[in-house]
């Protein structure tokens, strides 16, 4: 199954290599191949969470997910978004944006000789609001996940104080707004803390529209998430807006990849073929390997890891909006906590498993519970 489910994935990032070496040369290869890798390493925990909302889909909204999703993640956050952001920026439309892009100042300079600024000057610029705006949608998710009670805690000693105050109610957006003033006030640069504080309230306005969307149309789906209603228009609707909420969520995480790409190469195009093509169609492997494989139920704590590293994400990006940090950093960090949970698991599973190596009777390894199952709850 694994040579089946990365077969694809191999054979875009080859196809997009030799690309990369017609269009730039050797140096353009070395440089998508490593923002492939800087993209999986970020977006391994966005898997890990897609995984987890996407085994509550019918097959069909697993297919649309796993292709016109990809399409979106590849083209339209990968080369149209950072397009479109530089556009509005400097005020050209999206066609002056690319010939910018494609036409750098010579050097790798910040500025023209006449003073107009690159297209990389002009997306930096950019980075605290959609930092904010990525950071604030993040950090909800991953309140909303810690201060929901559940059996199964992996950091108990923190998790289940957090469940306990989770219970007074609008407790996550408040802690939130708390931290969005702090930051604006702070963190970002005096010229940029209002823009700063409206791209951080979008953001968790974006989330909690679709959280609630989803909470709205979800109650056909029974207890456990799993299965879809009889009823298809009200489990399309849910499935739709589930859908849009992995959309959203695929684009705060591919905020900090693809501002730090900019640190690698400035070539929309080389971006394109290193963060899109290579490294979203990974991301996309592993989320179906994790979904077919099982892995979240048979390694309890996975999820638990995967939103511990979406909470450390988003405090980087919100404390990016004034401040640079390493995207190979932010990367590792991400991986490092998601190692930490697998090997908290197998821990768990040796423990709790009987000498003949079949769970324990009292313990439901296979289905752990989760109260959080994706947008809505």
């Amino acid at each position: 199954m694994f040579v089946r489910v990365f077969a694809l994935s191999v054979i875009v990032t080859v196809l997009s290599l030799v690309v990369a070496l017609i269009y730039g040369g050797p140096e353009a290869l070395v440089l998508a191949a490593i923002l492939g890798v800087l993209e999986v390493s970020l977006s391994f925990d966005n898997a890990v969470v897609n995984a987890s909302v996407l085994q509550r889909m019918s097959k069909f909204w697993q297919r649309m997910f796993l292709t016109v999703g990809v399409l979106i993640a590849v083209f339209g956050m990968r080369l149209v978004f950072p397009l479109l952001v530089v556009a509005i920026t400097a005020h050209l439309d999206p066609v002056k944006a690319l010939e910018l892009a494609l036409n750098p100042p010579p050097d790798g300079m910040a500025y023209f000789s006449d003073g107009r600024p690159s297209y990389e000057t002009l997306l930096n610029e950019a980075n605290p609001k959609i930092a904010a705006f990525g950071g604030m949608f993040l950090l909800l998710l991953f309140l909303n996940f810690v201060c929901a009670e559940r059996e199964t805690t992996w950091l108990s000693w923190l998790e289940r104080p957090l469940a306990r105050l989770g219970r007074f109610n609008m407790f996550t957006t408040i802690v939130s707004l708390i931290l969005l003033v702090l930051v604006a006030g702070f963190v970002a640069p005096d010229d940029k803390a209002d823009v700063v504080m409206v791209a951080g309230v979008l953001g968790m306005v974006t989330y909690i529209l679709v959280d609630g969307l989803g909470a709205h149309f979800d109650h056909e789906i029974d207890e456990e998430g799993r299965a879809p209603s009889p009823a298809a228009v009200l489990v399309g609707k849910a499935a739709f807006f589930t859908f849009l909420y992995l959309e959203v969520l695929d684009a705060s995480f591919s905020f900090d990849g693809v501002i730090g790409a900019f640190a690698i190469t400035a070539d929309p195009i080389v971006i394109a073929l290193g963060l899109g093509l290579i490294g979203a169609m990974f991301v996309r492997s592993i989320t179906v390997y994790l979904v077919r494989k099982g892995t979240l139920s048979e390694y309890v704590y996975l999820e638990h890891g995967a939103h511990w590293a979406i909470g450390a994400l988003a405090f980087v990006l919100l404390y990016s909006t004034g401040h640079h940090i390493d995207e190979i950093t932010t990367g590792l960090l991400g991986v490092a906590i998601i190692i930490a949970a697998y090997l908290s698991s197998v821990v768990y599973n040796r423990r709790h498993r009987s000498p003949n190596g079949e769970p324990a009777s009292d313990i439901e390894l296979s289905a752990p519970p989760r109260e959080y199952v994706g947008p809505a709850q």
